[in-house]
């Protein structure tokens, strides 16, 4: 199977996904489509990076695989309802951290830590920014735990900048615009979950979750410029 044809299927497993929860809201037999296609998508993106050939590194692509299983497993620990397992949130938050260690770790195994200390001043203040406005609303059971998290999702995006821009590869560029993107759904989830509802929020922030998740992998590839 191609890449070309691995990444439509992605594209239509995340589609069902984000009509599921949008529709879910409404119709109750549409959250069903959620359940089965949200770990279908991460899923498929775990293939698709285990079959990219070929590979800028075998460690690189090692990190870069087990943190889209942390993420996969992140992703049902979310979808669970409170009902069903009321510590989801948090082991969902806990196994994404460990994504993000997972792919900072790929980040570094060709690059220098934090070779563009702007990078990591700019994101810094935006993660800063964030949690000041979120921080009145946060329960205080999930601070410590929400405030290690932002540090280690802010270091593997600033990392992912810094690589970009030291490397200036296919690669570096997939995986810079990766790490922004899950900062953005990430960011998007907790203003949604912490400060006020967002319209349409499914949407936002699967789409730009998936997007991550699907640049991350595709940075796995080595190519030519």
């Amino acid at each position: 199977m191609s890449a070309m044809l691995r990444s439509a299927f992605i594209f239509i497993f995340a589609a069902l996904t984000i009509v599921g929860a949008e529709l879910g809201k409404e119709i109750s037999s549409a959250q069903y489509l959620h359940y089965i296609f949200k770990p279908l998508t991460t899923l498929s993106i775990f293939f698709f990076a285990w079959r990219s050939q070929p590979v800028i590194s075998h460690s690189y692509q090692k990190a870069i695989l087990a943190g889209i299983v942390f993420s996969l497993i992140g992703d049902i620990f979310l979808m669970l309802p409170g009902t069903v397992f009321r510590h989801g949130f948090l082991c969902g938050l806990l196994s994404f951290l460990l994504a993000h260690i997972c792919f900072l770790r790929a980040l570094l195994t060709d690059s220098c830590f934090a070779a563009k200390p702007l990078a990591f001043a700019g994101i810094a203040a935006l993660g800063i920014l964030n949690l000041v406005v979120l921080w009145p609303d946060l329960p205080a059971a999930l601070q410590i735990p929400v405030v290690a998290y932002v540090c280690l999702l802010l270091c593997m995006t600033a990392q992912a900048i810094s690589r970009g821009l030291q490397l200036r590869s296919i690669s570096g560029r997939l995986a810079l615009i990766g790490g922004l993107c899950f900062m953005l759904s990430d960011t998007l989830l907790a203003y949604h979950r912490f400060y006020a509802p967002i319209a349409h929020s499914p949407l936002l922030i699967l789409s730009s979750y998936y997007l991550a998740l699907w640049l991350i992998a595709a940075s796995v590839t080595s190519t030519t410029e």
